[in-house]
């Protein structure tokens, strides 16, 4: 995968010649790619013939940027299928010269595609944006679910045939094509689930749209905001699982939803409310928050208690520092079922601690895949988290507390019992530590005010 993302980057240094700054050539690159994946994954049928990969290689040399243009404009007006034409809707071309295009053709064509067996352009899309995030000093604007995360929490939820899989922050979609890859790997040949999924960004719902088309993966991916009536248009499901955008949702033209049992400008809390409020009875999911979700009053409380009342809350897996691309972002995944009476459905919540005593991950110790095996021999095989399970000791990295506990707690889900001795006096922590810190009380403080003033406002 670095191999590839390698050379992929190495050609934005053909393009400063046409003065393209660095995220409309990658824009323009998923365009290529697309080309080169569809011929190299035999999906080629489904583009207009004559507009292919192999005809833009043969046009190489003069002229050949003209040939480009015409080439987008018929992927997008005449293709039959009708993705493929949402993909090449309305394209344009950054390019200016035919060496340029076709330098970057051709580094394209020399990359050997057998090698890498990811998530395709899903994959390589985000490792750019994190070379670029690190390099450029210039952060992508999203949190990237990192891949070893996404594979534990499909290998704990497990994905079956038939099912309805949604996905309501759907990025590239990364957790859908993870959830097929774990299907056909088990399937059998049984009925292949149907996928749905949201994305409010264009360049990023093309990217998803082009990785569902090439995995052949049936279903639908909504150019909208699933906090907004284009919600709607998702079925109920059998099984969500979201990593969705931190932050508040303010001054945006469109309504927002009020179907959701407490309205709020808080994203998290709101993503969270749609997601257990759109699963089908013993639906499951898995959801990326950040510890405030866990401990926040106003909204955040009324939304956790609402939460165990309508589903089973049964795990919390509470994640490492520096997973994600912006460092001191704290999170946690809820693991939930929906119950089907609407009072006291979470009995008991089991905590898996793969945070405190552990060194900070980061660039010099990336996240590995065998990090979550112990949280995956401890989280069973049963895919609704029901599998026995021994309470741990003080030491142990995993308890369980019941609901009454909890409520002893003043329904707050920040549940520690292990001792940090990573940590200590200040003078052992370093000012980004102190900082991250000082930053999460002052999220914690804003979404409090948020949360009051949106209470005064509908009176």
């Amino acid at each position: 995968m670095n191999k590839i993302t390698n050379v992929i980057w190495n050609l934005c240094h053909v393009l400063r010649d046409d003065g393209i700054v660095y995220h409309k050539y990658l824009s323009e690159l998923t365009y290529l790619l697309f080309l080169k994946n569809a011929r190299a994954m035999g999906r080629e049928d489904a583009l207009p013939e004559g507009y292919r990969w192999i005809n833009l290689l043969e046009n190489r040399g003069s002229g050949m940027l003209s040939f480009y243009r015409k080439m987008l404009t018929a992927l997008g007006e005449d293709a039959t299928d009708t993705v493929i034409r949402k993909i090449y809707a309305f394209p344009t071309t950054v390019f200016s010269h035919d060496e340029n295009l076709e330098k970057v053709v051709s580094g394209i064509e020399a990359i050997d595609w057998k090698s890498h067996q990811g998530d395709g352009l899903g994959d390589i899309y985000e490792s750019l944006l994190e070379r670029n995030a690190t390099e450029a000093r210039s952060g992508s604007g999203q949190y990237f679910t990192p891949r070893p995360l996404v594979e534990c929490i499909i290998d704990v939820v497990q994905p079956g045939p038939g099912e309805i899989i949604q996905d309501p922050s759907v990025g590239t979609g990364g957790f859908l094509i993870a959830a097929d890859r774990f299907f056909r790997s088990t399937s059998n040949g049984k009925k292949s689930p149907n996928y749905y999924g949201v994305e409010i960004e264009a360049d990023t719902y093309r990217l998803c749209l082009m990785n569902l088309f090439l995995h052949h993966m049936p279903g639908e991916i909504i150019h909208g905001d699933a906090l907004t009536s284009d919600s709607a248009r998702l079925p109920v499901a059998d099984l969500i699982i979201a990593n969705p955008p931190f932050g508040s949702s303010v001054g945006g033209a469109r309504a927002r939803r009020q179907d959701l049992p407490f309205p709020t400008s808080n994203k998290q809390l709101m993503f969270l409310q749609h997601i257990y409020m759109s699963l089908k009875d013993d639906g499951r999911a898995a959801v990326v928050v950040p510890d405030n979700v866990l401990y926040d009053n106003g909204a955040a409380l009324r939304v956790r208690r609402d939460l165990m009342d309508r589903c089973d809350l049964h795990t919390i897996l509470k994640l490492p520092q520096g997973i994600f691309y912006a460092p001191g972002v704290k999170t946690n995944v809820l693991f939930f079922n929906r119950g089907k009476k609407t009072s006291h459905a979470t009995k008991a919540v089991w905590v898996y601690d793969l945070r405190t005593g552990l060194p900070q991950f980061g660039k010099k110790r990336p996240l590995k895949n065998s990090d979550f095996d112990d949280f995956k021999k401890f989280y069973g095989n049963d895919k609704l988290g029901q599998a026995a399970r021994d309470d741990g000791d003080s030491g142990s990295r995993f308890r369980r507390y019941t609901r009454s506990e909890i409520a002893d707690n003043g329904d707050k889900l920040d549940l520690r019992w292990m001792e940090d001795r990573t940590a200590g006096m200040f003078s052992r922590l370093e000012t980004t530590e102190l900082l991250d810190a000082i930053t999460e009380h002052l999220r914690s403080a804003l979404a409090e005010i948020e949360d009051l003033t949106d209470r005064l406002s509908g009176q």
